[in-house]
């Protein structure tokens, strides 16, 4: 797995596929769950178009909503609340790990299967970044190349329906309703919701496939 912190692309443009696009909209979380954003990707993220390709698409108003906070918020604000809620030492405030959502542990049972998985689809850690596997921003980094690597043994519907229901709608939701539901999330609060919408719209779409 790559490290999330990777560049200032921002998804939503009409001119993308829809696979492109779902592949982008998965990079652009990884990196704004990963750390605080860097000026540049913040700088990106205001100019962004909010108009979907299709008017009044579900994830319209969500997108229009994290597109306005960003030109509503300093960099160093956001970056004060991303240190809030997910850093400092010891317990944060809000967990970015899955297994604590799904075992109510770190490191526990969760993370050891994720990793079975992620073996399966020949993927391991980057021994560079210092967050386990079930880190948010880590699983959307494997749906990002599950969507758009270039095997196609491993990059197709079927492996990403899997993993989806497995390592990411078993839990991201919580997660969600934990960011918004904090006093001090504003920046991230609308995050939560569009993070909720993207993911509910992934959720129907491997629904239909089954």
């Amino acid at each position: 797995m790559t490290n999330p912190d990777r560049s200032d692309r921002i998804p939503v443009s009409s001119a993308l596929d829809e696979e492109t696009a779902r592949a982008e909209v998965y990079g652009l979380l990884a990196q704004l769950y990963y750390a605080p954003p860097a000026a540049q990707l913040l700088a990106a993220l205001r100019v962004a178009a909010i108009e979907a390709p299709a008017p009044g698409a579900f994830l319209e108003e969500p997108w229009r909503e994290l597109v306005a906070m960003a030109r509503e918020m300093t960099t160093e604000a956001v970056d004060s609340e991303y240190q809030t809620l997910f850093g400092g030492v010891g317990k944060p405030e809000v967990y970015l790990f899955g297994s604590h959502y799904l075992s109510g542990f770190l490191n526990d049972k969760p993370l050891a299967r994720l990793r079975t998985d992620l073996a399966g689809l020949g993927l391991a850690r980057d021994e560079s970044i210092a967050e386990t596997e079930d880190h948010i921003a880590c699983l959307c980094e494997v749906m990002r190349y599950l969507i758009a690597g270039d095997d196609a043994a491993v990059a197709n519907l079927s492996r990403q329906r899997d993993f989806f229901a497995t390592h990411v709608r078993s839990w991201v939701p919580a997660l969600c309703d934990a960011v918004s539901g904090h006093p001090s999330a504003r920046f991230y609060a609308v995050l939560a919701g569009f993070t909720r919408a993207f993911m509910s719209v992934e959720a129907q779409a491997f629904d239909m496939l089954t």
